[in-house]
């Protein structure tokens, strides 16, 4: 003998059903962190930031390449 059961229902529906915790705050809590973290280093990774960050070791800044490009336009 073979017996089906199909249930119609939401996966919150069955989490509650089943007595299983409800992450969907936590986890909303979570994904609005993680945007706002990823937002705020988005200026980090600007190009003028980029250039700024290789060219301070080699003591050399925008003007400096800048007189490059114009130099390598002659």
């Amino acid at each position: 003998m073979k017996i089906t059961i199909d249930i119609d229902c939401t996966p919150a529906e069955a989490r509650a059903f089943m007595g299983l915790p409800d992450f969907e705050p936590m986890q909303k809590r979570a994904m609005e962190e993680l945007e706002k973290r990823m937002m705020d280093s988005l200026e980090r990774y600007s190009p003028e930031a980029l250039l700024k960050m290789w060219l301070q070791p080699a003591t050399m800044d925008l003007n400096w390449l800048q007189d490059l490009m114009r130099q390598g336009r002659k």
